[in-house]
């Protein structure tokens, strides 16, 4: 009892620690004079917009509390602090007449006029198209595994690999991808060791092979989910990042360049754990109980799963119906046809939901023609920081790198909603654009970092497959760093070369 103690009052301390840094950082952006940052012109709203997004970085890093709700915490200040809803407080007190006479969109602080945010346009956030997409997919996985396709789906795909303990390892990396791609990886990998830990039971501890094959789980859901623009929230932050810029990445276009990317992967992966950690065994028999469902809302379910992917690979071309609409079809079937009740939507991830939507309302911060002549605040501050004398290409693999390392220790989500905001308001900077064009141009620069957010899987707590992989006692953290940095470093090596020679398939 003593030790629980002591761990909670540590764990109490940091959140302590970490929130107090969180409001003294953003307090110390708050009030500091504008001259001070270095941006000709900078407006009040506009050094508040920075310093929220001081605190959601810092928030986001320690986590003093969750990192859902600090994209709560953001929005909130935001809708209070920089929109047409700020509490009297922050803005002049005027009259009607004098509000009328100003117009929208603007009011007065410290006795200029100064461009504000529409509220609406920030609680706008959460229902982005990109946000409804997925929820979509969230929805059709809960579905799935309600009624065993996912289950069923591993069944039939396991069964050709045999019985040799390396094409064992193959099957369940193929079919842990595959799944990632179009389900929650989380729930994936949870699904997957549960299938694969009778197995591992039935291994000697010094048996090697243990532990690649349950290293296999982590690093397949991982690189799986790069396979599809819903495969992780990373891909669905750049690809709502995209739109905003004007480039259009259909879902079959998406699967058709990043799903070779991550067989590639998932193949040096593959060849790397069975030369690292080989078995002892000469076959390994896995186990599948239960049997196909074949009620009524169970074809429904299979049927509207086929259908949906479908859609969303040929959809646009075909029928002329994007991806964010049709995510929201297998939503009005389940619930016409009573596959999903009320008790199924306490099961969809929230939280991932409102993390993606609360680095969605900083970009409508960042958006918002809040700077001088209408100019957007991105472009104003970026504008003003001398990017056109780094190299382009040191420019585009760093925020990689950095995108890698931060997402190491954080959460994968939050980095992609820091950074990728930043780094596209720098490729539509005046010059930047001509730039980045030999090297695949704006795609390149944002794809990448949503890529590499996914390549971070060296720690336990990089991944939720990572730390479930690691809870059931198979893996050492030492041997998990080992394949994770391994994993990572081919994994960026590989991505970035199919970015710069074909991301004008993206395009």
């Amino acid at each position: 009892m003593g030790s629980l103690k002591i761990g909670t009052s540590s764990m109490d301390m940091k959140k302590v620690i970490g929130l107090a840094a969180s409001v003294i950082l953003t307090l110390l952006v708050w009030l500091m004079p504008t001259s001070a940052f270095g941006v000709p012109g900078l407006t009040v709203v506009e050094q508040r917009i920075i310093a929220i997004f001081v605190l959601a970085a810092v928030m986001w890093i320690m986590e003093p509390i969750p990192i859902w709700g600090t994209s709560v915490v953001i929005m909130v200040l935001m809708l209070l602090t920089t929109s047409d809803s700020m509490l009297s407080f922050f803005h002049d007190s005027i009259s009607a007449d004098t509000a009328k006479e100003l117009g929208k969109g603007v009011t007065l602080i410290g006795g200029e006029v100064t461009p504000i945010l529409s509220a609406k346009s920030i609680m706008a956030a959460f229902a982005d198209p990109t946000v409804m997409l997925f929820m979509g997919g969230f929805v059709l996985a809960i579905a799935a595994t309600k009624y065993k396709l996912d289950a069923t789906l591993a069944s039939a795909i396991l069964k050709p690999f045999g019985t040799k303990p390396k094409f064992v390892m193959l099957g369940f990396i193929v079919v842990t991808a595959l799944l990632s791609m179009f389900m929650s990886n989380t729930a994936t990998a949870a699904m997957m060791i549960a299938i694969l830990t009778p197995v591992l039971a039935t291994m000697p501890e010094s048996d090697k092979g243990r532990v690649g094959l349950a290293l296999s789980i982590p690093v397949a859901a991982n690189i799986g989910g790069i396979g599809s623009p819903i495969g992780t929230p990373p891909n669905v932050v750049a690809v709502g990042w995209l739109e905003k810029a004007g480039v259009n990445i259909s879902f079959g276009t998406w699967m058709m360049v990043m799903v070779p990317v991550a067989m590639l992967i998932l193949c040096f992966a593959w060849l790397f754990l069975c030369k690292i950690f080989p078995t002892q065994k000469d076959e390994i028999k896995v186990k599948l109980e239960g049997e196909v469902d074949k009620s009524p809302k169970a074809i429904v379910v299979y049927v509207t799963f086929a259908l949906t992917i479908f859609l969303w690979v040929f959809g646009k071309d075909l029928f002329g119906v994007n991806a964010n609409v049709v995510a929201l079809i297998p939503f009005a079937v389940f619930c016409i046809t009573g596959v999903f009740e009320k008790k199924d939507l306490g099961k969809i991830d929230w939280d991932v939901l409102w993390l993606v939507a609360g680095g969605f309302a900083l970009g409508v911060g960042l958006e918002g023609k809040l700077g001088p002549d209408g100019m957007t605040m991105s472009k104003h501050i970026v504008g003003s920081i001398p990017f056109d004398t780094w190299p382009t290409l040191m420019l585009i693999i760093g925020s990689g790198v950095l995108c890698l390392v931060m997402s190491t220790f954080m959460s994968n989500s939050a980095t992609a909603a820091l950074l990728i905001p930043i780094f596209i308001a720098l490729a539509q900077a005046s010059g930047m654009s001509e730039k980045l064009e030999p090297y695949g141009g704006v795609v390149t620069l944002i794809i990448g970092l949503a890529l590499s957010a996914s390549f971070a899987m060296s720690l336990p707590i990089s991944t939720p497959p990572n730390a479930i992989a690691y809870s059931k006692g198979f893996i050492k953290q030492k041997e998990m760093v080992m394949v994770g940095v391994f994993v990572g470093i081919v994994s960026l090596i590989i991505g970035y070369f199919v970015l710069f020679n074909f991301s004008g398939v993206l395009k």
